[in-house]
């Protein structure tokens, strides 16, 4: 009986915290972000201006040295279609429980959880799908409205509240962000919209899902982490290698093998996902390194960074001056059961970009990169230790890349073939939380 009512406190707890979450983050997510006209914009090594004529061409990558070069291209349209087409994953409520505990919401515990899946999502889309790749409804989603949104959760938490007197389970219900819209698509939009619904499947918040919520809190637990705990930028980063090898090693062929990534492939072509964890300061931000994550945010093989303020995570994509553009997963939206072959897509998409200044982050983040073979991963590094040349008031680069083999530093054994797209990595034991991530 003892044990039955506490799992009823906890649950009631959970749904509280969730619903004053929604209204404590609700003015700061549905509020408007200014851009200037006169700067260019930097999302995930694409560049645009917001003066540029419309036009159906693509936009260009480009690096932030380039901007004396008049190679900007791109408009306020291009722009807002490619942010709003990168997977958005934010709080989630109602999903069935957590590993270890009674918890059935991440609101106001899993941002940073959930700005490691974007970063993850975000390579799976350059690997499937390419950087070009955008959504064919991203024009679509329309911006989230501040006074709607607040006045939900204010309502939502009422109605948890007479729920719990009255001793009734509440049936939250999801208002869609948008309508959906029809139209006619190319030869292969349908297979690419399989490919962008499979990637999203894959982080659905439920036990059997790849990469999903109750995957990550159940490695957590292997490193004294439990529901509910606050996870940093670098433990996140090693339970993504950890979810990778998990998935990689204890699935056989229950997955779609897109475009024959599943066939034997030489070590040479293999794609690999590095993540870095990195301090670039020590209480608080070096504005030394404004430089180098501008320019880090500017290359076309990053995807992006886990980091945000003090305990608060945001998923950064790209900047626009001194200040950095992010994706917030501190929205808390109903669970979505993405077994189903239909499940709404719109809520993994967010129409409304962030920025933050440079000055305002947290000096410890994870940066990720995404190399598709070994020729890619060659210019990776060439063009990486150009940006990680000391400046003249710095001591030490942010990381550095080393020549040799895995295993030659104990960080690998061989590695097999398992099923696409996951590579398995036997890394020993005895590696700390500073050492980078291969995936």
């Amino acid at each position: 009986m003892e044990t039955k009512e506490t799992d009823e406190v906890e649950k009631l707890k959970s749904k509280l915290m969730s619903a004053w979450h929604n209204v404590k983050y609700s003015w700061v997510l549905k509020s408007k972000t200014a851009f200037s006209r006169n700067s260019p914009v930097f999302l995930l090594g694409k560049c645009y201006h917001f003066t540029a004529v419309d036009d159906e061409s693509p936009t260009e990558s480009c690096t932030a040295e380039a901007l004396d070069d008049d190679v900007v291209t791109g408009n306020a349209d291009g722009f807002r279609k490619d942010f709003t087409s990168r997977v958005w994953l934010t709080y989630r409520e109602e999903f069935p429980t957590l590993p270890g505990s009674t918890i059935t919401s991440d609101c106001g515990w899993g941002c940073t959880l959930r700005a490691g899946q974007m970063i993850l999502a975000q390579a799976l889309l350059l690997h499937i799908l390419g950087r070009d790749w955008t959504w064919s409804e991203a024009m679509t989603l329309e911006p989230l409205d501040t006074e709607t949104w607040t006045t939900s959760a204010a309502r939502r938490l009422v109605a948890t509240l007479e729920a719990s007197i009255q001793g009734e389970r509440v049936q939250v219900t999801q208002q869609p962000l948008c309508a959906a819209q029809g139209g006619a698509k190319e030869a292969d939009s349908y297979l690419q919209e399989a490919y962008h619904r499979t990637i999203v499947s894959w982080f659905g918040d439920g036990p059997s899902t790849l990469l999903g919520i109750h995957r990550l809190v159940q490695l957590g637990m292997t490193s004294g982490k439990r529901a509910g705990d606050w996870y940093g930028p670098a433990v996140m980063a090693h339970i993504l290698r950890a979810d990778v090898i998990d998935s990689h090693s204890g699935q056989t062929g229950s997955h779609s093998d897109p475009q024959g990534l599943n066939s034997e492939a030489a070590p040479d072509s293999r794609a690999v996902i590095i993540l870095i964890p990195v301090r670039l300061g020590g209480e608080k931000i070096n504005p030394e390194y404004l430089s180098f994550v501008k320019s880090i945010l500017s290359l076309e093989y990053c995807i992006g960074i886990i980091g945000g303020k003090p305990k608060q995570a945001y998923y950064f994509v790209g900047f626009q001056d001194d200040s950095l553009i992010y994706m917030d997963p501190h929205y808390c939206q109903s669970f979505v059961d993405v077994s189903t072959s239909d499940f709404p897509l719109q809520s993994f998409h967010c129409p409304s970009p962030k920025k933050m200044p440079f000055s305002k982050m947290d000096p410890s983040c994870t940066i990720g990169f995404y190399s598709k073979n070994v020729e890619h991963y060659e210019r990776i590094s060439t063009e990486l230790s150009k940006i990680l040349q000391p400046s003249s008031k710095e001591k030490y680069p942010a990381f550095t890349f080393m020549k040799g083999h895995g295993k030659d530093y104990e960080l690998s054994t061989g590695v097999e073939k398992r099923e696409w797209p996951f590579i398995r990595d036997t890394r020993k034991a005895g590696t700390t939380l500073g050492d980078f991530v291969l995936l």
